[in-house]
């Protein structure tokens, strides 16, 4: 799933490609990805590209006064182009959900692998109408110690939950708690309300190095080589059975039905390997 870095370092791509072209015609091949009818989606054609932004790991691009913002979700992608076909996008079964022509041909898609369809878009005249973005908590990259600290205060959950809960802190995935919580040290399953100054501190400066890193890297990428970048710069997520880089301990995993996260039992939890979900209940 693309998380802050990715979705960053794809705004930073649409400022540079996109803005100052003129929107030519949107192409919908998947319905089922719209979730606005009001402004209609043929009312960006003629509209100038103005800028791109970031909200959490919603992405959006403004064309006049108006915004189309997505959701990648999990397998969502955004592919650019130079030379798109002229031709109109018909519907289909493919894994292209949305195409926006731009001037001399330029112009990107919006896809989707896999079968579980979850890509949304939006078209709305302010990116607050968009109810997932107006709902999100205080961007991670914008957080100091207390604001981490009043994001945290009343969620008594596990850790690695609450660093993922975009009402919470916006921005962070499955992948980046994973890597941030390896170099804060800390459990997944630690209290997120229960840390002591100390750990704040820590997951604090874990959070603001991984993910100042990660958007370091990732800025200036081709949209295509993205995904390599954020494997290449992992520590410990996707890394199950390989050396931790810091301890050299084997890098361990708990699994859930739909996902799982990868941890080093040395570096957080002092030797103890946590049990699998699907094996056995969860120790603490």
């Amino acid at each position: 799933m693309p998380e802050l870095p990715e979705v960053e370092a794809l705004a930073d791509h649409l400022r540079r490609h996109a803005v100052g072209t003129v929107i030519g015609r949107v192409d919908i091949a998947a319905l089922s990805v719209l979730k606005t009818f009001d402004p209609p989606v043929t009312a960006l054609h003629g509209a100038e590209v103005t800028g791109a932004a970031r909200w959490g790991k919603y992405l959006g691009l403004q064309a006049g006064e108006l915004y189309l913002i997505t959701h990648l979700s999990r397998a969502g992608w955004l592919r650019w182009s130079d030379k798109l076909a002229p031709t109109p996008l018909k519907p289909g079964k493919g894994p292209i959900a949305l195409r926006v022509h731009l001037g001399d041909g330029h112009g990107f898609d919006l896809t989707e692998a896999g079968t579980q369809k979850r890509l949304a878009v939006w078209v709305v005249r302010n990116p607050m109408d968009v109810p997932q973005i107006a709902g999100l908590g205080p961007d991670a990259l914008e957080l100091d110690v207390d604001g981490l600290h009043q994001a945290l205060a009343g969620h008594g959950g596990r850790i690695k939950t609450v660093l993922t809960d975009q009402k919470v802190i916006a921005g962070i995935g499955n992948a980046y708690s994973d890597e941030i919580l390896h170099v804060a040290r800390l459990s997944p399953f630690a209290t997120a309300d229960k840390l002591s100054d100390a750990q704040l501190a820590d997951l604090h400066d874990a959070m603001s190095s991984v993910l100042t890193d990660a958007v370091t890297r990732s800025v200036g990428q081709q949209a295509a080589t993205l995904k390599g970048e954020k494997r290449s710069g992992l520590r410990v997520h996707a890394r199950t059975g390989l050396p931790c880089p810091v301890c050299g301990d084997t890098v361990a995993e708990v699994s859930f039905v739909d996902k799982s996260f990868q941890y080093c039992p040395t570096c957080q939890t002092g030797g103890k390997v946590l049990a699998d979900r699907r094996m056995s209940r969860l120790l603490k």
